[in-house]
C-alpha cells in the first residue's frame, strides 16, 4: 500500500447489526472482528449505563476514528479522562490522535501520563500505544515494538499482543518474525483468521500479490463469514495495480477486481450506513475508480452535510467525468474551508491544483495548430498566470505528501503541452524535474527545454518588427530568459549517463539547446555558444549512421555553423560546412548565395 492513512480507512471498516451483548468484552470482539456498527451500539449504550466507566468511551473514540473524526474522539477521551480520570487509557487515544496532527512531541507525553502509573498486570495502554504507532500515516514500527514487547511481557495470553507484533515486524519488513508473531497467536487460537490473513499479507509484502490472492481466496472459502479477508482482497488488487509496468488494461482489471472485493467485504460485515458508503467512497479514491465513485457520490450528495469529504468526491467527480473544472474547483474550495486541515490527503491538493491549472488555462484559437512543433500559444492575464502558479504550488504540495502522484502531474504537463498551454506544462515538467528518482525525470528536462525554446521563440519574434529589427527589448530580454533555461534543461540529457535517455533524446536536445544558444546570441557579433552543440550533433547523427533520417537537422548545423565562420571571417571553415550542406542539399540556394559571397 503506497498511503498508510488509506490503510487505516481501510482497517477500520464495520458493519452494523443486531445487537444483543452489552458487555465491554464483546464491543472490543466487534471492534477486533472490524464490526464498526455494532461495536458503536454497544459503546453507546454503556456509555450511557455506565457513565464512570473510563474504559468504555476509550473505545467508543475509536470508533470515531473509524471514519476520520479525530476531533471528535478527542472530544470523547476527554470526556473519558473527565468522567474516570483514572482510566489513563484515554490519554493514548489523544496521543493517537496528536499522531495524526504529527505532533509527535505531544503524542509522547500524553503515552507517558497512560504509561506513568501502571500495575503489574496492566498491559493494555502498551498495546494500545504500540498499535497507535503502527496505524498513525507516518509509521513507527520501532517504537511499536517497544511498547508491544513490554506488554508481552506482561501478558502472554491476549491473542492481540502477537497479532499487533506481527504487524509491527511486517512494517519492519522482517518477514520471518513476523510469521512467528502470527503463528503465536495461532498458538493461542487455532482458529485466528486474522492470524491467517496477517501471514498472507506478508507474501503480498515481497509483492508476490498473484500468490497473496490465492492464500487470501483460500482464507475466504475456509472460513466467509469473516469479512476483513474480502478488504485485503480488495487492497492486494490495488496495490498489484500500482506495480511498475501495468500495462492501462491489466490497471483497470485488478481494480475491478478490487472494487468487487470491497463490495463483497461490505456485504459481508453486513454494513449499509453513510460511514461505510464514505470508506468504500475512499476506496475508490484511492483506486481511481471514477465512474464507480461517481455513483457512489450521487448518493451521498444527498447529505451533504454529514462530512466534508462528500465535496472531495463531488469535486473528483467534476474532473474527471464531467470535465467541469470550474465546478470541480468550486466544490473542491468548498471541501478546504469545511475539511479540518489534518484529514486532507495529498490528492485533494493534486486535484485543487490541476483545476486552477484547468479553469485559468485559456484554449488555444480555433484553427491553431495542436502539434508540439507549433509556436503559437493562448496569451494568459496576469490574473490566470497567478492562478495556474497557485495550482503547480498545490500540486508541489501534493507530490510532497505523496510521490507517486509525480505520474499524473507528468500526464498533466503532456496533455498541457499537446493543447499548446506551452507555459503551464513547461511550469509542471519543470516541477516533475525536480524529483531524481522520477521515472519521468528525463522526460521533464527534455520537454522542459524545448517548451522553453518555443516561448523564447514566440517571445523574440514578437519583440521585432517586420523588418528584423528589435523594438520591444522587454520582451528580447524575457526570450533570453527562456532560451537560457532551455539550455540548462537540454545539457542534462547531453550530460546524461543513461543510455535510454540519450537514445530516446539525445539528438532532439541538441538541436534545440543549439538553436536556443542561437536565440539567446548576438548576430551582429556573434559569441558562437550555439557552434559547439550543432558540431556535437552532427557528430551524434553520424555516429549512428541516422544521416538520411536526419537530413534537415544536419543542414540546419552545417548551414549555423558555416555561417558563424563566415561572419567571423574565416572562410575555409565557413566554405566546408557550407559545402556539407550542399552535398545533403545540392538546391540549398540560400547556402549557395554565401558560397558565391565567398569567391
Amino acid at each position: 500500500m503506497t498511503n498508510s492513512k488509506l490503510l487505516f480507512s481501510l482497517l477500520l471498516a464495520g458493519s452494523v447489526g443486531t445487537v444483543s451483548a452489552q458487555s465491554l468484552k464483546d464491543a472490543r470482539a466487534a471492534i477486533e472482528a472490524e464490526n464498526y456498527g455494532k461495536a458503536k451500539t454497544i459503546l453507546q449504550q454503556l456509555v450511557t449505563k455506565q457513565p464512570k466507566n473510563g474504559d468504555n468511551y476509550f473505545y467508543l473514540g475509536q470508533i470515531y476514528l473509524v471514519n476520520d473524526r479525530a476531533d471528535s474522539a478527542a472530544t470523547i477521551f476527554n470526556q473519558g479522562l473527565t468522567a474516570d480520570p483514572k482510566a489513563t487509557i484515554n490519554n493514548v487515544g489523544l496521543g493517537y490522535v496528536d499522531l495524526l496532527k504529527k505532533d509527535k512531541v505531544s503524542a509522547e507525553s500524553k503515552f507517558a501520563l497512560a504509561t506513568a502509573k501502571l500495575g503489574k498486570k496492566d498491559y493494555e495502554p502498551l498495546l494500545e500505544i504500540g498499535r497507535a504507532y503502527i496505524k498513525t500515516p507516518e509509521p513507527d514500527y520501532a517504537k511499536a515494538l517497544e511498547y508491544l514487547t513490554q506488554a508481552k511481557a506482561k501478558n502472554t495470553k491476549d491473542i492481540a499482543i502477537p497479532l499487533a507484533l506481527g504487524d509491527a515486524y511486517r512494517g519492519l519488513k522482517e518477514g520471518s518474525l513476523a510469521y512467528t508473531s502470527y503463528g503465536d497467536a495461532m498458538d493461542i487460537d487455532a482458529n485466528s483468521v486474522k492470524a491467517k490473513v496477517g501471514q498472507a499479507i506478508i507474501v503480498r509484502g515481497a509483492q508476490a500479490y498473484d500468490e497473496a490472492v490465492t492464500q487470501l481466496e483460500a482464507i475466504a472459502v475456509e472460513t466467509p463469514t469473516y469479512a476483513p479477508t474480502y478488504r485485503e482482497l480488495a487492497e492486494t488488487y490495488y496495490q498489484w495495480s500500482k506495480m511498475p509496468g501495468t500495462s492501462d488494461e491489466k490497471y483497470v482489471e485488478l481494480n475491478k477486481k478490487g472494487v468487487e472485493q470491497y463490495k463483497k467485504y461490505l456485504e459481508v460485515a453486513g454494513d449499509t450506513s453513510l460511514e461505510a458508503k464514505i470508506r468504500y467512497a475512499d476506496f475508490l479514491v484511492y483506486s481511481r475508480q471514477y465512474d464507480e465513485l461517481k455513483t457512489v457520490s450521487e448518493e451521498l450528495a444527498k447529505n451533504p452535510s454529514v462530512d466534508p469529504k462528500i465535496y472531495r468526491y463531488l469535486g473528483y467527480i467534476a474532473f474527471q467525468t464531467s470535465k467541469d473544472y470550474a465546478k470541480a474547483l468550486e466544490y473542491l474550495n468548498q471541501m478546504f474551508s469545511k475539511m479540518e486541515k489534518d484529514r486532507v490527503i495529498p490528492l485533494d491538493y493534486m486535484y485543487l491544483g490541476m483545476s486552477e491549472i484547468a479553469t485559468n488555462s485559456p484554449k488555444p484559437a480555433a484553427g491553431a495548430a495542436a502539434d508540439s512543433t507549433a509556436i503559437t500559444a493562448p496569451v494568459l492575464t496576469p490574473e490566470n498566470t497567478a492562478n495556474i502558479q497557485k495550482g503547480i504550488a498545490n500540486i508541489k504540495k501534493a507530490i510532497e505528501g505523496d510521490k507517486e502522484l509525480l505520474a499524473e502531474v507528468a500526464e498533466l504537463a503532456f496533455a498541457k503541452y499537446q493543447e499548446q498551454e506551452l507555459q503551464t506544462a513547461v511550469s509542471l515538467f519543470e516541477l516533475v524535474g525536480e524529483y531524481k528518482d522520477s521515472p519521468y525525470f528525463f522526460d521533464s528536462h527534455y520537454y522542459a527545454g524545448e517548451g522553453n525554446y518555443q516561448i523564447g521563440f514566440k517571445k523574440d519574434t514578437e519583440a521585432k518588427d517586420a523588418e528584423g529589427n528589435y523594438v520591444n527589448q522587454q520582451l528580447r530580454t524575457d526570450a533570453i530568459a527562456n532560451f537560457d533555461k532551455a539550455q540548462k534543461e537540454l545539457t542534462i540529457i547531453e550530460t546524461t549517463d543513461n543510455k535510454e535517455a540519450k537514445d530516446k533524446y539525445l539528438v532532439n536536445a541538441l538541436y534545440y539547446k543549439a538553436f536556443s544558444a542561437l536565440g539567446a546570441d548576438n548576430l551582429e557579433q556573434p559569441k558562437g555558444d550555439f557552434v559547439a552543440p550543432f558540431q556535437k550533433l552532427i557528430e551524434t547523427i553520424n555516429q549512428r549512421g541516422s544521416q538520411e533520417k536526419n537530413k534537415a537537422y544536419l543542414v540546419d548545423a552545417y548551414t549555423y555553423i558555416g555561417l558563424f565562420h563566415y561572419l567571423k571571417q574565416d572562410t575555409a571553415q565557413a566554405k566546408q560546412n557550407f559545402q556539407k550542406v550542399l552535398e545533403i542539399d545540392p538546391a540549398n540556394e540560400a547556402v549557395k548565395g554565401y558560397l558565391e559571397g565567398l569567391k
